[in-house]
């Protein structure tokens, strides 16, 4: 199995939307995603990514064996926060468990540290979300707390863990 992260292309469209017209995949996600997730809202995130800023956003396709089958990025944050940029990721649910989301993970804070100036990469999983906690420990992530009633999502008040890998644990 080949897993590389890559830039979307237009043709990841028809997967993309089949990913994220999966309700387990949503219900770890932030609020703001259509659903169904149509191929045209795929069209126009990927388009959205082409045309952003490549110093602010870092966004890929998690390929495997050359299809898409998730997707990876970091986000710069702003103001005195410019140098720590946040992680979010999914991955089609028929490819949980194999082990290709750490291998992504560790592939973009690798990418980032290299080719960027950025010092601190976080994220935010909730709490219960078992398996995205588990990827980032694998990949090096340090938990730093857990942040009490920190979300509200699908009528329920969720607790969120909040990890980070430095560059200078690389």
């Amino acid at each position: 199995m080949n897993i590389t992260i890559r830039n979307w292309k237009k043709t990841d469209a028809a997967l993309l939307a089949a990913a994220l017209s999966n309700k387990n995949i949503l219900n770890n996600l932030r609020d703001g995603l259509p659903y169904p997730y149509t191929e045209k809202d795929a069209e126009e995130y990927i388009d959205f990514i082409l045309n952003s800023n490549p110093n602010d956003t870092f966004a890929y396709a998690i390929d495997v064996d050359g299809r898409a089958v998730g997707s990876i990025g970091a986000f710069r944050q702003g103001n005195i926060h410019f140098r720590t940029a946040e992680l979010g990721y999914y991955l089609a649910e028929e490819y949980w468990g194999r082990g290709i989301m750490t291998i992504a993970v560790k592939q973009i804070c690798e990418k980032l540290f290299a080719e960027t100036d950025i010092l601190r990469i976080f994220a935010e999983p909730f709490d219960r979300n078992v398996g995205s906690r588990r990827v980032l420990e694998k990949a090096g992530f340090q938990l730093e707390g857990i942040l009490k009633n920190n979300a509200f999502k699908n009528g329920k008040v969720l607790d969120m863990a909040i990890y980070s890998y430095t560059r200078n644990t690389i």
